[in-house]
């Protein structure tokens, strides 16, 4: 099991028989640095998710980007570039995001991100490519029945099949996506 430790800005690790482990990010530093292990830096990491390669998403909350952690330990920046936020679609780092929270990923390889202060879910597909799925930029609440809808502040997001589920601002709402 993998969690976020947000306030020491570190992802660990937690083995079947209770042992803790650090997997990147150095307890009590916080910024934005890719590097393996300790080396990396982390500011704010909320959300993740484990592909089938045992590769770990991270959403670096107040970075605004989405990291990845290889089976190895490297910590790289997927999308986004920290210290400028923004909603533009595009890949890697011309991408911007605005504190995404939670991140999910599909058998494709899609990740998909709750981008809460944009009010959106982001799909980034396999080859980087950054795309607004549900939702815009700077409208919340909630709006069902319409793509793209109006999505107010999503935290969390999972994937079952084709179906992505995202909570919000007291609400919980199921989007197909196809």
């Amino acid at each position: 099991m993998y969690v976020a430790d947000s306030g020491n800005n570190t992802i660990r690790k937690i083995s079947p028989d209770g042992t803790v482990t650090t997997l990147a990010g150095t307890a009590g530093l916080r910024g934005n640095y890719d590097g393996t292990g300790a080396a990396a830096i982390f500011n704010g990491p909320t959300g993740m998710a484990v592909d089938s390669a045992g590769n770990v998403y991270v959403a670096d909350t107040f970075n605004d980007t989405v990291r990845e952690i290889s089976p190895a330990g490297a910590v790289t920046t997927l999308a986004g570039t920290a210290g400028q936020i923004g909603s533009d679609d595009g890949t890697g780092s011309v991408a911007r995001f605005n504190n995404p929270s939670g991140v999910a990923v599909d058998s494709s390889g899609n990740l998909y991100v709750a981008d809460r202060a944009n009010d959106t879910i982001r799909r980034i597909t396999s080859a980087g490519v950054v795309t607004t799925v549900a939702g815009s930029a700077g409208k919340t609440g909630f709006l069902p029945g319409s793509a793209p809808g109006v999505i107010g502040s999503p935290r969390g997001i999972a994937v079952s099949g084709n179906a992505v589920s995202f909570t919000f601002a007291c609400a919980i709402g199921v989007l197909t996506v196809q």
